[in-house]
């Protein structure tokens, strides 16, 4: 008998259907979507807003299921998503250990970069950025003259920071060496708060300056006006979108649809100006395509 009840739970279970942990299918038969955010400018806030926040929950709502914010940081936000540790050495990555999936997307903000693109598939840009150099108020420093020009405007920034203090952020997207900042003379170190405390830090005089993302910009000078400066642009423009598992290409496609959807009726853009309402004025292009 107990041969025959085996035999018949391998029938049973092999006749299933198997689902990758966080594909479409898997996602609405647990009947939860896992949003994984980390606390970051006005896209997760911490208390339960922001713009990745609100769109996820539109989102799970539109495939019928119930939302879940998982909180996760920078360092430990793509093994949480892959289950295994990410290790970039520029644009070239490596895996490391193992370790439990928790959630199904990543959205905070998260920049395109060429090593992520390795290790995540990205879904359709959903907000646009760049890179730019912060001053403090009592730097010698003073913002460029731009000259129509991107490219001679970024060796213009990257000329002034000859023994430079300035900050950055590991395993983000404003990591020095992404920008080959130490070539450029700056004296160089990693910041080791959160990404929201960069901004404080140069107001506070614990650098002269920091490379700075263009939201976490438009919210520090909403926060602290006049008590920084803007010198210029660090990177060509780059683009922010969510992370889907390279195994979850019908969520990651369900996600598409709806975004472009969000975005056709008008609705992004509501979202956008409630968090961010000065993009506009910066990337019209972007929220008008």
């Amino acid at each position: 008998m107990k041969r025959v009840l085996i035999a018949v739970f391998l029938i049973v279970f092999a006749s299933m259907p198997v689902f990758a942990d966080g594909d479409l299918a898997a996602v609405t038969s647990r009947g939860v979507l896992r949003h994984l955010g980390v606390p970051y400018a006005n896209f997760v806030t911490g208390t339960g807003s922001g713009l990745s926040v609100e769109v996820m929950q539109l989102f799970a709502s539109h495939i019928g299921v119930k939302y879940q914010y998982v909180k996760t940081s920078w360092e430990s936000a793509f093994k949480d998503l892959i289950g295994k540790e990410v290790v970039n050495d520029g644009d070239n990555i490596s895996y490391g250990n193992s370790s439990p999936i928790r959630g199904d997307v990543i959205d905070s903000g998260l920049t395109i970069l060429p090593w992520r693109q390795k290790a995540v598939a990205y879904s359709t840009p959903t907000f646009p950025t760049q890179v730019w150099l912060i001053a403090g108020i009592n730097s010698t420093l003073r913002p460029i003259k731009p000259s129509g020009d991107l490219d001679i405007d970024i060796k213009a920034v990257k000329s002034l920071l000859a023994g430079r203090d300035l900050l950055g952020k590991e395993k983000t997207c404003l990591e020095p060496s992404l920008y080959q900042l130490r070539e450029s003379g700056a004296k160089t170190s990693l910041f080791s708060g959160d990404l929201n405390e960069l901004a404080p830090a140069v107001i506070s005089g614990v650098s002269e300056t920091a490379i700075l993302d263009v939201p976490d910009t438009l919210v520090a000078m909403e926060k602290w006006p006049g008590q920084f400066i803007v010198i210029g642009p660090i990177s060509p423009p780059q683009e922010m979108a969510a992370a889907f598992r390279n195994d979850s290409p019908e969520l990651r496609q369900a996600f598409n649809l709806f975004f472009e959807t969000l975005r056709a009726n008008g609705t992004y853009s509501k979202l956008v100006k409630k968090y961010y309402p000065t993009a506009f004025e910066y990337y019209p292009d972007f929220f008008t395509k």
